[in-house]
């Protein structure tokens, strides 16, 4: 796929040149309804995914992404298709009639395998085992690596995700543990994540947790939201410590951004060690050694739970639009060390300026390209771009922009044009604000931009 025209060699419409051959917009998935069974000891995976989709156009072929495993059955509505085909990371079904333009129809795929994780411009991502248990990594296209998807960010359903695994392992997945029951050797965990979901947020982790309840607050419009850690026995005593603010996060980011807009959190902490902590949707992936009392373990913890509102609710359309997610979570960090007592929104963004003005000014942060799309200057650049235009509106209207973002984007997509668009609407008073003008040195240029005053 050539990034200039986002075109395959098919001619079919992709909807991202930062993750060639990865999604389509051909379909819109509505529900994913995943049936694993893991077997620890080999590493086997053998799953059945019924998948319900609507067509966007006529089709006479569908394409999933499934990245290392083997699609042994197939039905379409039930029937078996004119063809079924693997080709790289990609399962493509032929049917025959073709499906209409805006008609539901209903996949059902068997498969089964080694999973391992596949690796691209951003390392190894997707299913990694551990030293005792399994964990999935899926952004930004790990999800095929466990599952086959429209694997695509914008392309966000429901999920219901059942895994059978070794009995005395606990299984982890997004939403809610809705039921669980054990047989002979073999113990079956069921989760429902009935907010809209996009793949890579989708995660499995498989290992001796125990669940422990940190506490509890009100959530306006949704009840009380529980926040939950999934640890070891050996790190209870840990855990107590480290993850002692969580409740407290998860408090001031729904006053700043609005009601948390899921209905539990949870904290996975894995005995090993990792490198970087993950997000996924309702929960967070931690290693042992991120829960230290350091400001440089704490703020993990801040950003990761930051990405429910920004990430996982409000998701990107398009990859290049990333800073709306890492540069939202990076700002949630400073403003967490503000509200702690630590030092202030204010003094993070000088120490960001300096450590960026001393790296090299080559990226646009607003399109950096699909190999530099994590790079650390978009975080800290998109979140001085935040600060700027929190200087320039002062807190009311910058936080009710977030606010106005986090609502209005619920359980959806957005962009960067569209976060402009709502900046200007909401701070429409404050005296010669242009959001585009703001954002657009920060975002756009390779040259860093004054420290914002």
């Amino acid at each position: 796929m050539s990034p200039k025209n986002g075109k395959s060699h098919h001619g079919k419409a992709l909807p991202d040149p930062y993750t060639p051959g990865h999604g389509t917009d051909e379909y819109r998935v509505t529900h994913y309804d995943l049936d694993l069974d893991v077997k620890l000891g080999s590493n086997r995976l053998a799953g059945r995914a019924r998948i319900k989709a609507e067509a966007r156009e006529k089709l006479d072929s569908v394409t999933l992404s499934l990245a290392g495993l083997r699609a042994t059955k197939v039905t379409v509505d039930g029937t078996k298709p004119a063809k079924m085909a693997q080709r790289g990371d990609q399962l493509v079904v032929a049917v025959r009639p073709a499906i209409p333009k805006g008609a539901r129809f209903e996949l059902d795929v068997r498969y089964e395998g080694t999973p391992r994780p596949v690796r691209g411009p951003w390392g190894e991502v997707g299913w990694e085992e551990l030293d005792d248990g399994v964990l999935v990594a899926g952004q930004p296209v790990g999800a095929p690596t466990w599952f086959p998807c429209n694997d695509h960010a914008s392309q966000k359903a429901p999920f219901r995700i059942t895994v059978t695994a070794d009995a005395g392992y606990r299984a982890i997945s997004n939403g809610l543990l809705v039921g669980h029951r054990r047989r002979s050797s073999r113990e079956t965990w069921v989760y429902e994540q009935l907010e809209p979901m996009a793949p890579y947020l989708a995660t499995l982790l498989i290992g001796r947790y125990q669940e422990i309840e940190l506490g509890k607050l009100p959530n306006r419009g949704s009840g009380r939201v529980r926040v939950f850690a999934n640890v070891s026995p050996k790190l209870r005593g840990e855990a107590a410590s480290g993850l002692r603010d969580q409740v407290k996060m998860v408090k001031l980011f729904s006053e700043l951004f609005g009601p948390y807009p899921f209905r539990d959190y949870t904290v996975v902490v894995t005995e090993d060690e990792l490198e970087i902590p993950l997000e996924a949707q309702s929960l967070s992936i931690m290693g042992r050694n991120h829960l230290r009392r350091t400001w440089e373990a704490q703020r993990l913890l801040a950003h990761e739970l930051a990405h429910q509102w920004f990430g996982n609710s409000v998701t990107v359309r398009r990859w290049e639009d990333i800073w709306l997610h890492e540069g939202f979570a990076c700002y949630a960090e400073w403003l967490w060390s503000d509200a702690a007592g630590l030092a202030s929104a204010k003094e993070r963004a000088s120490t960001a300026w300096k450590y960026l003005a001393s790296l090299p000014e080559d990226l646009r942060i607003g399109a950096p390209g699909p190999h530099l799309m994590f790079d650390d200057r978009v975080y800290k650049r998109g979140a001085l771009a935040l600060h700027a235009v929190r200087r320039a509106v002062g807190d009311d209207r910058f936080f009710r922009s977030l606010r106005a973002f986090a609502s209005e984007r619920r359980h959806g997509q957005a962009s960067t044009a569209e976060f402009i668009e709502l900046l200007d609407r909401v701070c429409a008073g404050a005296r010669k604000f242009d959001a585009a003008s703001v954002l657009r040195p920060w975002l756009y240029a390779e040259k860093l931009p004054p420290l914002p005053k």
